[in-house]
C-alpha cells in the first residue's frame, strides 16, 4: 500500500467503525425503549447528546464518534430518499386519497401561513431581518412525524389520524424545501419586486409539479418492469434504485423537487405497483423498506444528538424562546385556522377536535429542517440559524415528543375503533373454538391423557364464555342502535369479500385488472356503508381504460383497422365478466357462511342479520344465474378458463408438496429451489385468461355448420378467406326487417335474437348461438329484403360474407348452395328466416 494512502484508509475505517458503533448503540436503545415504552427517536437524541459530551471529554476513548458529523449532503442524498420512499410506499393509498384535500391544504397553504407567521413574529421580536426570518420560518415549517407515528402505531391510534399526520409531513417536506430555496435566493439578491414574486411563484409550481411528474413516470416504468420479472432480488433492487434515481434525476438533472419525485414514485409503487410485485416478495418488500427506514432514522437522530452544541444553544436561548413561541403559534393557526375551510372541500370528512389537538401538538421538527439549515451558504445569520433550528428540533422532540403519548391517551385515541374491538373478540372466539375442536384428535393420538384433555377443555370453555360475555356487553353498552350494528355487520361482510379477493389474486385466480376493479368497487361500497349506515350494491367502477375500450368497440364497425383490436377487447371483456362474476359468487357464499357463524357467536338481532343475509343471497343467486348464462353462451371460454383454474390448483398443490419436503429435509434445497421457481413461473403464466385461445378462425367456424362438413377443405378455405370479422356490442341491431342486405353472418361468439314485426307487433322467432349463421335468405335470391330483425343479445363476434363472394363460392362448389337452401327452407317452415 502507498504511504499516502494510509491516512485515507484509516479515515474510512474510522467512519465505518463509527457507523457500526452507532448501529450497536441504536439496537440497545431500541431494546430499552421498547421495555420502558419510551419514544425511540427522542431517546436516541438524548443518547447522542450524552455521547457527544463523552466524545468531547475523552476523544481518545471514543475517536470514531468524535469525528462523525452530520451534513446536509448525507441527509439529502443518503437518508432522505430512503425515508421519503418508505413512508410513501407504506402509506395507505386509499386513505390518502380520501384525505388528500386536507393533506394538501396543510402542506400547501398551511406551510405558507406557518412561514409567514414565524417570519413576522421572529422579524418583529428579534434583530433578524424580515426576509431572513421568512427563510427561518420556511425551514421550521417542515414537520417530522417519525416519533409521533411510532406512538400512534404502538397505541393503535385511528388509521386516518396517522395518514393525516404522515401525509402532511410527506408533502410539506417538499414544499418547505422548495420555498426555502426560493426565499434564500431572494435574501441573497437583496431586493424584492413584483417580478421576483411572480417568477418565484411560477418556479415554485414548476418545481413541485415537475417533481411529481418525474417520480410518477419513473414509478410507472418501474411498475411495468416489475410485472415482467420473476426474480426476487431484481424486484427488491428495482425499488431501491427507483427511490434514489427518482430523487437524483429530479434534483440534479431536471432541477425539480427530488422529494416530490420520490414521494410520487413511492406512492405509485406502494399503490398501483404493489400488485406488480410477486406475492412471495410483497410482504418481504414492506419489511425491507421498514428496516432501511429504521437504520436511517437511528443514524440521523443519534447524529443529531452528536451535533448538538449546548454552548451554542445557551448563547441563543433568548432567540430560541421567541422561535419556539412562533413555532407553536404558527402551528395552532394552521391547524385551528384552516381546518374549518377543509371541511368545505368536496367529499371532505370533518376533522374532530381530538384529531386537531394531536395534530397541533404532534407537529414535531426533525431531519428535513436540519438538512435545509446545514445546506445554507455562508451569510450573516447562518450559525445562528443552525443553533435555532437545532434548538427548535430538540424542543419539539423532548417536550412534545415525550408528551404526545399522554395526550393521545387522554383524548381516548388509543382505544381501537368499535369495529376493530368487535372483530378482535370474534377472531379470538373463532380461534379458541377451533383449538378446542382439536382436543379429541390430541387425545386419540396419545399426545395427552384424558385428565389433561378434560382440564384444557374446561379452560377453553371458560375463555369462550368470557369472550361471548364481552361481545354481549359491547352490544348492551355501545351497539344499542340498529344503524350502528347494521353498519358494523355490513363492514364485516365487505372485509370478508376483500379477504377472498386478495387470496384469489395471490393464488392467480384473478387477473390484475379484474382484481383492481373489484377492490375499487369494494372501497366504494365501504364508503357507502360509512355514509349511509347500511350495505348496498354500487355500480362497478369504470376506469378510463374501460371507457377507451368502449369507444374502440363502437367505432370498430366503421374503421376496418380497429376490428381485430375490437375482437380482442370483446373476448377480454367476456373473460373479465366471467372472472368478476365468479369472484362475486364465491365472495357471496363466504359472507353467507360468515353470517351463519356470527349468528351463533354474536348478540346481533336476528332481523339485522337476516336483512344482510337476504342481500347477499340475492347477490349469490344473481351471480349464479350470470355464470350459467356465460357458460351457455360462451362454452369455449368457460372450458378454457376452468382448465386453467384446475391447472393452477394442481400447481399450488405441487408447490406446497415441494416446500413441505424441502422443510423436512427429504428434498435437497438445490433440487427444491429450481422446482419451486418452475412452479412459480407456470403459475404466473396461467394467471387470468388467454384470449388468443378464444379466437375462432373462419374455417373452423364454417366446418361446424350442418351441411358443410362434407365439403372439401379447399373449398371451405375459399369461403373462409373471403369472410370479414365484425364485433357487435350488446343490444345492437345487426339486420333490420325490410332492408336490403348484401351480407350473411356466421356467429363465432355470442347470442343473437331473431324477431319479426307482424300486424304492428314484434314477435321473437328464435335465439341463435355460436356456430350458427343467419342472413342467407336475402343473398340466395335477387335483392330480396330481410324478412326479420336480428339483434345482439350479448356482445358478439361475427364473420360476414358478401353476396358476390358467396356467389363465387357457390359457383365453384354447388354443395354450398344446396346446404344453404336446405337450411333456409327449414327456417321458413318454422317461420323464422334471416
Amino acid at each position: 500500500m502507498q504511504p499516502d494512502a494510509m491516512p485515507q484508509t484509516f479515515q474510512v475505517a474510522g467512519i465505518v467503525g463509527g457507523v457500526i458503533a452507532l448501529l450497536l448503540i441504536a439496537i440497545v436503545v431500541l431494546a430499552v425503549t421498547r421495555r420502558l415504552r419510551l419514544p425511540f427517536t427522542v431517546v436516541l437524541v438524548l443518547v447522542g447528546i450524552g455521547l457527544s459530551a463523552l466524545a468531547a471529554a475523552y476523544p481518545q476513548v471514543l475517536p470514531a464518534l468524535h469525528n462523525l458529523e452530520i451534513s446536509s449532503a448525507l441527509i439529502f442524498y443518503v437518508f432522505l430518499p430512503t425515508l421519503i420512499f418508505e413512508s410513501a410506499f407504506n402509506l395507505d393509498a386509499w386513505q390518502l386519497r380520501e384525505n388528500l384535500g386536507s393533506v394538501l391544504v396543510l402542506a400547501g397553504p398551511g406551510l405558507l401561513l406557518s412561514t409567514l407567521i414565524i417570519g413576522l413574529m421572529v422579524g418583529m421580536a428579534t434583530p433578524i431581518p424580515f426576509t431572513a426570518a421568512l427563510l427561518l420560518g420556511a425551514i421550521l415549517s417542515a414537520t417530522d412525524p417519525v416519533a409521533v407515528v411510532a406512538v400512534f402505531r404502538r397505541l393503535g391510534a385511528p388509521q386516518r389520524l396517522t395518514v393525516l399526520v404522515e401525509g402532511e409531513s410527506l408533502f410539506n417536506d417538499a414544499t418547505s424545501l422548495v420555498l426555502a430555496r426560493l426565499l434564500l435566493g431572494v435574501m441573497l439578491a437583496g431586493t424584492v419586486s413584483d417580478q421576483v414574486i411572480v417568477q418565484g411563484a411560477i418556479d415554485f409550481v414548476w418545481v413541485f409539479v415537475g417533481g411529481l411528474g418525474v417520480g410518477g413516470l419513473l414509478g410507472l416504468l418501474t411498475g411495468y418492469t416489475l410485472g415482467k420479472v420473476e426474480d426476487h432480488f431484481i424486484e427488491i433492487t428495482l425499488t431501491t434504485v427507483l427511490a434514489y434515481v427518482s430523487y437524483l434525476v429530479a434534483e440534479e438533472i431536471l432541477h425539480v423537487s427530488g422529494v416530490m419525485a420520490t414521494i410520487a414514485a413511492g406512492l405509485t409503487i406502494g399503490g398501483w405497483g404493489r400488485m406488480k410485485v410477486s406475492y412471495a416478495v410483497r410482504d418481504y418488500l414492506e419489511h425491507f423498506w421498514t428496516y432501511l427506514a429504521f437504520l436511517a432514522n437511528a443514524l440521523i437522530f443519534l447524529m443529531v444528538g452528536l451535533r448538538v452544541e449546548v454552548s451554542a444553544l445557551w448563547a441563543t436561548l433568548g432567540l430560541l424562546g421567541c422561535v419556539v413561541m412562533a413555532l407553536l403559534v404558527s402551528r395552532a393557526a394552521v391547524i385551528y385556522g384552516l381546518m374549518p375551510f377543509v371541511t368545505r372541500l368536496p367529499r371532505a370528512e370533518p376533522i374532530n377536535s381530538a384529531y386537531q389537538a394531536v395534530m397541533f401538538w404532534g407537529g414535531l421538527r426533525g431531519a428535513i429542517a436540519l438538512a435545509i439549515v446545514l445546506s445554507l451558504p455562508p451569510f450573516a445569520y447562518r450559525e445562528v440559524f443552525v443553533a435555532l433550528v437545532m434548538g427548535a428540533v430538540l424542543f419539539t422532540l423532548l417536550v412534545q415528543g415525550l408528551s404526545i403519548e399522554p395526550l393521545v391517551r387522554r383524548l381516548g385515541l388509543d382505544r381501537p375503533l368499535l369495529a376493530d374491538r368487535l372483530a378482535r373478540l370474534e377472531g379470538d372466539f373463532t380461534a379458541k373454538r377451533r383449538a378446542m375442536d382439536r382436543l379429541p384428535d390430541l387425545l386419540a393420538s396419545g399426545l395427552c391423557s384424558g385428565a389433561v384433555a378434560m382440564h384444557l377443555q374446561e379452560q377453553y370453555e371458560k375463555q369462550l364464555d368470557s369472550i361471548k360475555a364481552a361481545i354481549e356487553e359491547l352490544h348492551r353498552t355501545e351497539l344499542v342502535e340498529d344503524d350502528t350494528q347494521r353498519a358494523l355487520l355490513s363492514l364485516r361482510g365487505l372485509a370478508e369479500e376483500q379477504s377472498l379477493y386478495v387470496d384469489m389474486f395471490n393464488k392467480g385466480h384473478l387477473s390484475e385488472r379484474v382484481f383492481r376493479q373489484m377492490l375499487l368497487t369494494l372501497h366504494l361500497q365501504i364508503d357507502a356503508v360509512r355514509n349511509r349506515g347500511a350495505y348496498q350494491d354500487v355500480s362497478p367502477h369504470r376506469s378510463a381504460l374501460h371507457r377507451l375500450e368502449d369507444v374502440a368497440l363502437r367505432w370498430s364497425h366503421r374503421v376496418a383497422l380497429l376490428t381485430p383490436l375490437a375482437a380482442r377487447l370483446h373476448w377480454q371483456r367476456i373473460a373479465m365478466d366471467y372472472e368478476m362474476t365468479g369472484a362475486r359468487f364465491q365472495s357471496s357464499k363466504r359472507v353467507l357462511d360468515m353470517l351463519d357463524t356470527l349468528a351463533r357467536v354474536e348478540a346481533t338481532p336476528r332481523y339485522i342479520v337476516d336483512t344482510l343475509r337476504y342481500q347477499y343471497q340475492r347477490k349469490y343467486e344473481t351471480a349464479q344465474r350470470a355464470l350459467d348464462q356465460i357458460a351457455e353462451h360462451f362454452p369455449d371460454l368457460i372450458t378454457d378458463m376452468q382448465e386453467r383454474l384446475a391447472r393452477r390448483l394442481l400447481l399450488v398443490t405441487e408447490a406446497e408438496a415441494i416446500a413441505q419436503q424441502a422443510e423436512h429435509g427429504t428434498l435437497p434445497e438445490p433440487v427444491a429451489e429450481p422446482m419451486t421457481e418452475a412452479s412459480a413461473r407456470e403459475l404466473r403464466r396461467l394467471r387470468g385468461h388467454d384470449v388468443a385461445k378464444l379466437k375462432l378462425e373462419p374455417i373452423e367456424l364454417v366446418q361446424r355448420i350442418p351441411g358443410f362438413q362434407d365439403i372439401d377443405l379447399a373449398d371451405l378455405a375459399n369461403i373462409a378467406v373471403r369472410m370479414h370479422l365484425q364485433v357487435v356490442p350488446e343490444h345492437q341491431v345487426i339486420l333490420r326487417q325490410g332492408e336490403l342486405g348484401d351480407y350473411m353472418y356466421f356467429i363465432a361468439h355470442g347470442v343473437v335474437r331473431v324477431s319479426r314485426a307482424e300486424h304492428g307487433m314484434s314477435r321473437d322467432l328464435a335465439t341463435m348461438m355460436a356456430g350458427e349463421f343467419f342472413g342467407e335468405a336475402a343473398l340466395l335470391s335477387d335483392r330480396q329484403p330481410r324478412s326479420a330483425t336480428v339483434t345482439a343479445v350479448t356482445p358478439c363476434t361475427l364473420y360476414k360474407l358478401h353476396r358476390d363472394d358467396l356467389r363465387v363460392a357457390m359457383a365453384t362448389q354447388p354443395a354450398i348452395r344446396q346446404a344453404l337452401e336446405e337450411e333456409s327452407h327449414k327456417r321458413l317452415a318454422m317461420h323464422y328466416a334471416g
